[in-house]
């Protein structure tokens, strides 16, 4: 039975990181492809590292495999948002797409 879950966890992560690289491969602009890279790649890492815990025998082995995941959670979210505040600033992103711009205050994009 663990090997069973543990094969569903892993494919269902691997299926959710080819779904990252098509977004990263097929959107069309620099926000949108940062929504791809981290969302669903995020949680193809959990599932993937879970699905490997469930198959581990000792417990400091898994507990390793799990702060991987914590330690993707903390980082996704900050490399993303560096990766869009410098794609703002730089003009990269398609601007006249967004709906509210919240930043034009603070750091307009050079013009």
């Amino acid at each position: 039975m663990r090997d069973v879950l543990s094969a569903v966890l892993m494919l269902t992560g691997v299926a959710l990181a080819l779904v990252a690289a098509l977004g990263l491969v097929r959107f069309p602009d620099v926000f949108s492809r940062m929504h791809a890279a981290t969302k669903p790649s995020t949680l193809g890492l959990l599932l993937i590292t879970v699905g490997a815990a469930v198959r581990m025998r000792e417990g400091g082995d898994a507990v390793a495999l799990l702060l991987v995941a914590a330690f993707q959670f903390v980082t996704g979210p900050v490399a993303a948002h560096m990766i869009g505040r410098a794609a703002y600033r730089s003009g990269a992103g398609a601007q006249a797409g967004l709906v509210v711009d919240e930043l034009a205050d603070v750091s307009a994009p050079p013009a």
